[in-house]
């Protein structure tokens, strides 16, 4: 944080000025939190310093105080209000994390807005990251009339490469297709430059149930922490990453060999070209801004493998395009999990609390569950009143990454409301037992239903996938005690359920209910039951005969 008071030099708060004369460099950067600091003209007894934690001045040392600071105005801003008739207000640099518990935080109040006073901390780190502030070297204008998609600028020096992905969306209002992919930004800008393979220890062997492999960008990303890190770790002082920016160096995306996020998205914008179905792309930062306005101009949307980060605008997007007969189509798992805020203001900021309960790489302190941006209940959307059952019928049930199963089709695909897109697919056929991702078809992180948390009472499975091993774990939100049987070997409940139902003016919904579905669409030169399954899904939610309610 920097501030001028007076008309000296420049003012640090948690690092210290090294360059003397020249440019700023902070230095020395402090890992902890600061609450309600202060700078005086002159020394201040015990009682009288004790009297300014309260954030008020007394009449009496009014002339001693030079800058008072109250931290816990303006949570969502990068301003620190210095509450002294000198308003020598401060700029937070780097996105600290706010909304913290302060000095005089008793336990009474643990929502930060219902008693912002007891919030007054802000826990500063020395890595965090907003804005690398990088010059612009070389730049680039999409020429006019290029079509929807994504597209990655390669970059070379002698025989190294990397690759920079980025999307051309379509002019607003003017779709150029009737199937939008909605691009899974938010769950990138939360996985982006994660540490898990160097610096998560033994946690994530144990997550993984495998040997830890590094790669080029793991080792870089090790030797280079300036680049920021990912909400999956931690900072150098333990503490939870919960503010996630995209204006900084993305070395976890682009084409290479972790078939993750981006890199398993491809999977699915190649089978649509190689299909030669027209799509347009969207992203979760567009639907964020422009609500379900942006997807009722398309018959179909359909989701990328891992959409796992939704902030409430985006949730309520998808809800009223399906109210309003829109189709949808969740080609993931474990989707719709953590809710997450977007800054009001500043572009390419994320937050999340990791409260409560979920799978998760960290744990939030108690009274630190609330966004800083929004002032909202952070943790896993189940938590807060909007499971992912509503958005898609199916909801986070176990995961493994060592090897992914195959689905079997139900009575259930036989009924004249689903059996058509089964067409060409035998009753016994094992269906994705082949793929890229682990294998199979199911797997990676896997989906079921539960009606209790909102799946519709008229949804069909369609197909399901048990057959999973002891390295395939029970999600520990699903249970109330620890036990042992809570593996793929011992468990009912790990399992993968393949959904359709039909949703209000003739929309509706089919879920696939697994990351590793997409890996396994390009087997055989795309001839293949998954290929086929999905192509028949996908030419009948752009039909425009309304789908009739059961």
């Amino acid at each position: 944080m920097t501030v001028r008071p007076g008309t000296g030099g420049r003012f640090l708060i948690a690092a210290h000025n090294s360059g003397k004369d020249g440019p700023l460099v902070a230095d020395g950067l402090f890992n902890g939190k600061i609450d309600t600091p202060c700078v005086v003209n002159r020394a201040l007894s015990r009682a009288s310093m004790e009297r300014l934690k309260e954030r008020s001045i007394p009449r009496d040392l009014a002339t001693d105080v030079v800058a008072l600071w109250d931290l816990s105005k303006e949570m969502e801003g990068i301003t620190a209000h210095d509450v002294s008739a000198n308003r020598h207000h401060g700029a937070i640099v780097n996105m600290p994390t706010r909304a913290m518990k302060g000095w005089n935080h008793d336990g009474s109040e643990m929502v930060w807005t219902h008693k912002p006073e007891h919030y007054g901390a802000i826990h500063f780190h020395d890595d965090d990251v907003y804005d690398c502030g990088w010059e612009t070297d070389a730049s680039w204008t999409v020429p006019e009339g290029t079509k929807s998609g994504t597209y990655c600028v390669e970059l070379t020096q002698g025989d190294q490469w990397f690759y920079i992905p980025f999307y051309v969306r379509p002019i607003t209002g003017k779709p150029t297709a009737k199937i939008a992919l909605l691009i899974a930004t938010c769950s990138y800008y939360a996985y982006v430059n994660n540490h898990m393979a160097y610096d998560w220890g033994t946690l994530g062997e144990h997550s993984g149930n495998t040997f830890t492999m590094f790669d080029m960008e793991d080792m870089h990303l090790h030797m280079h922490p300036e680049h920021g890190l990912s909400m999956y770790d931690n900072h150098s002082d333990g503490s939870g990453v919960a503010y996630a920016s995209r204006l900084r160096p993305f070395m976890h995306m682009g084409p290479r060999a972790n078939l993750w996020q981006y890199n398993a998205d491809t999977h699915i914008t190649d089978w649509l070209e190689e299909k030669g179905i027209e799509f347009d792309v969207i992203t979760d930062d567009d639907m964020h801004a422009e609500g379900v306005s942006l997807l009722e101009h398309y018959d179909c949307v359909m989701t990328t493998t891992h959409p796992e980060y939704y902030t409430t605008e985006m949730m309520h997007a998808l809800l009223n395009y399906q109210q309003k007969g829109g189709r949808f189509i969740y080609m993931g798992g474990n989707g719709f999990y953590w809710r997450v805020a977007l800054h009001p203001s500043l572009p390419g900021v994320m937050e999340m609390r990791r409260a409560e309960d979920g799978m998760r790489s960290w744990i939030a302190e108690g009274g630190e569950y609330y966004m800083s941006f929004t002032g909202e209940l952070g943790g896993l959307w189940r938590r807060n009143g909007l499971s992912p059952e509503a958005i898609c019928g199916t909801g986070f049930a176990a995961q493994g990454f060592n090897k992914a199963s195959h689905y079997l089709r139900t009575e259930a695909s036989e009924d004249p409301r689903a059996a058509w897109m089964f067409d060409g697919i035998g009753r016994d056929e094992k269906i994705g037992d082949f793929g890229t991702v682990l294998g199979g078809a199911a797997g990676s992180e896997i989906d079921s239903i539960n009606h209790e948390e909102g799946t519709p009472p008229h949804a069909l499975i369609v197909a399901e996938a048990t057959e999973f091993g002891v390295d395939v774990h029970w999600v520990k939100e699903e249970f109330n005690h620890s036990h042992s049987a809570v593996n793929g070997e011992n468990c009912p409940h790990v399992r993968c359920d393949m959904v359709f139902y039909e949703t209000p003016n003739g929309g509706a919904v089919f879920s696939t209910s697994s990351i590793a579905f997409a890996g396994s669409l390009a087997h055989n030169s795309y001839d293949n039951n998954v290929s086929r399954l999905l192509e028949n899904v996908v030419r009948r939610f752009v039909d425009e005969e309304p789908f009739k309610a059961p």
